[in-house]
């Protein structure tokens, strides 16, 4: 049967208890680029549309459950023994399934869709091989355990404690991922012992079952060794981390966009750029940005949630929070934060403003120190401000508040009701002047301090 006509169930081994990473949240639940290894592992799985998706849950059970709620299937280990132990777990929730499995581990999240295809088309060749295991071959084998293997066939799965020096001497190494059939998972699965040192069932034991049957085998080896690597402490969390974001800057440029200092931008998992986007030193991309052709991401600026058109200028210094719209043109400059705003098209907030619950017509101008006061201490508030306005420096606009096309709002006002089309406000208190009276202010105070040293 072909790969376009068997379905495809993944089992995701999520039940370790992550004590390395010495944290209260699950290990798997932990973020690169500002999503959890297991939702970088999942999204991998999903673009094979699986029939099913089985999460193998255990200590911490309520953590991941909830992360993925609605996404997948649950089983239970408890206690944990051993990987053939957790893959035997999710037999009823794959009960009827007559598929193709793929076993995958939570916290090896960069495994590739490619990868997972490849092993699922090994796995339906001809030779119709029991399981196919995913080989790699990193710089320094370590104590993997070792794929002994004669062109794509195994020969031996066999543990590094347990090789002889020839066998160690083999770089082939086994990253724990596998493909098998459903039937003949759960079939060799039963025969597997516990008889060894830490009295737990292995998953790779299948192989060797299956080999000792007189059946074939396959191992499937990636090209990239770090998509299968595995996070269990902090520091290879932040080794994964590094070299994501290494990968996706090298992505990012090779796309047409320029990183003025790359090592010092950071990006999320789903940070979209568009060619000729200039991004300047030390910017942090959150989840949920889109930035348009021709935009110039100025340093130290931080944007999440945020879309920002073509040809747009943001920063330095500048935040946009989630909700943070840049229509084309538009410009946001230091120290300004916009937070579910838009700013239409070609207007501008050049310095020292919040403009939170806002819509800005095109061609605005905001000026320095503006704030769109939109919260009461209960309840959020929205500002208009139309087409062409433009709103002197220190102003606040007190929302529900909208302001007029063309409108002028002078500096230093306190805009607390609507504001016509072309209309000026000006809300200030009356300027008074009293001639001599700072003079004589001072010369009294000097006096004063002059008494007191006496």
């Amino acid at each position: 049967m072909s790969t376009q006509t068997r379905s495809i169930a993944a089992v995701i081994l999520a039940a370790g208890k992550g004590t390395r990473m010495k944290s209260d949240l699950h290990k798997v639940l932990h973020p690169i680029a500002g999503r959890s290894m297991v939702e970088h592992l999942l999204a991998s799985v999903e673009s094979l549309s699986p029939e099913k998706l089985v999460v193998v849950t255990g200590e911490g059970r309520e953590q991941v459950e909830e992360a993925l709620a609605g996404r997948c299937d649950f089983a239970l280990q408890m206690p944990q023994h051993g990987t053939g132990h957790a893959v035997q777990q999710a037999r009823d929730a794959l009960a009827g399934f007559e598929g193709d499995v793929l076993v995958m581990y939570g916290d090896v999240p960069f495994v590739r869709a490619a990868t997972m295809q490849a092993m699922v088309d090994r796995l339906n060749e001809a030779d119709s091989p029991a399981a196919v295991v995913l080989g790699f071959q990193p710089d320094d084998a370590k104590a993997y355990g070792r794929v002994i293997a004669q062109q794509g066939h195994i020969v031996k799965m066999v543990e590094y404690k347990d090789a002889s020096e020839a066998e160690r001497a083999c770089t082939l190494c086994n990253s724990g991922l596998m493909a098998a059939k459903a039937a003949d998972l759960f079939a060799l699965l039963d025969r597997v012992s516990n008889d060894n040192a830490q009295g737990e069932y292995y998953l790779p034991d299948i192989v060797n079952i299956a080999i000792g049957d007189g059946r074939n085998c396959a191992v499937v080896t990636t090209d990239k060794p770090e998509e299968v690597a595995g996070i269990n402490s902090r520091a290879e969390l932040a080794a994964a981390e590094a070299q994501w974001q290494a990968d996706r800057r090298e992505d990012a440029m090779a796309g047409g966009v320029t990183l003025r200092a790359p090592e010092t931008v950071f990006f999320s998992y789903d940070t979209e750029l568009a060619s000729d986007v200039v991004v300047e030193p030390n910017v942090v991309f959150g989840p949920g940005t889109s930035v348009a052709k021709g935009a110039k991401i100025r340093a130290f600026s931080h944007l999440e949630g945020a879309t920002v058109g073509e040809g747009c200028e943001v920063g330095p210094y500048a935040r946009l929070r989630p909700g943070a719209v840049m229509e084309k043109g538009a410009k946001v400059g230091n120290f300004v934060e916009m937070k579910k705003a838009t700013l239409g098209e070609g207007a501008k907030a050049n310095h020292l403003s919040y403009i939170g619950d806002a819509t800005v017509g095109a061609k605005a101008n905001i000026g320095a120190g503006t704030i769109t006061c939109n919260y009461d201490g209960y309840f959020k508030h929205r500002t208009v401000i139309g087409e062409g306005a433009f709103i002197g420096s220190n102003s606040a606009l007190v929302a529900p508040v909208k302001i007029g096309r063309d409108a002028i709002v002078g500096a230093g006002s306190a805009v607390t009701r609507d504001v016509g089309d072309g209309e000026l406000r000006l809300v200030r208190g009356e300027q008074l002047m009293k001639p001599g009276w700072a003079d004589r202010f001072h010369d009294a105070m000097r006096k004063k301090k002059a008494a007191e040293k006496k």
